[in-house]
């Protein structure tokens, strides 16, 4: 039931897609339903391209026949679908259970609009029960570990590296009431290069629920 609202909510958002659009392809497996579908309609002479957050994105999105270009090489998008593990009615979001959410951060902000789709579990009152992911550089482990520690987190380094060979911190709080300033002081600790809260960046949202898809605009 789970996969079918997943893959309602991604059917309906690549609905949005148009001929000629650069598509932003989310990482995670309601994204890849997106992948599918668009792969299903390339194929059918959609002429669309598209950047990858994350090496599984690229093998999918290779696999499935979507044209890819380098987003190094590009400064902009017209959409972006990727999943959410949480998302609450202010269009905050926490992502990054996959571990791509600094290349899916930069994605999203390079993106004209930006639309989360994801089964009704991810949608909650307030984000923040969700782990969340802070990537780090190598160099700064134990110090960013300490820091992260400093603001309430129960940290866990996940085992392995992300797509850019750094370290992945999963944080665990037991309550997040701002967002907002702990996305500051996030971002202010030296050695950290991105974290899963994604604040200003979702348009839209929708939501698969029991068979039916619930569409939800900032």
């Amino acid at each position: 039931m789970i996969d079918d609202d997943k893959r309602a909510a991604a059917l309906a958002a690549v609905e949005e897609v148009r001929p000629g659009m650069l598509v932003g392809l989310g990482t995670g497996s309601t994204a890849a339903f997106a992948i599918e579908r668009l792969g299903a309609l390339v194929r059918d002479g959609l002429e669309i391209r598209a950047v990858a957050t994350s090496l599984r994105t690229e093998e999918a999105a290779h696999a499935a026949g979507i044209p890819l270009i380098d987003f190094a090489d590009i400064d902009s998008v017209d959409l972006t679908i990727d999943g959410a593990d949480e998302i609450d009615g202010r269009f905050f979001a926490i992502k990054g259970a996959g571990g791509a959410m600094l290349r899916e951060k930069i994605v999203a902000a390079a993106s004209r609009r930006m639309i989360v789709i994801a089964d009704a579990s991810k949608r909650v009152e307030r984000i923040g029960r969700a782990r969340l992911p802070v990537e780090i550089l190598p160099f700064a482990r134990a110090f960013a570990a300490t820091r992260l520690a400093a603001l309430g987190a129960r940290t866990e380094i996940r085992p392995g590296l992300s797509d850019q060979g750094n370290v992945i911190i999963d944080c665990f709080f037991a309550d997040m009431p701002d967002p907002s300033a702990l996305a500051a002081h996030l971002s202010a600790i030296p050695g950290v290069l991105g974290h899963g809260l994604f604040l200003d960046e979702v348009d839209c949202a929708y939501i698969g629920d029991g068979g039916r898809v619930i569409r939800l605009d900032r």
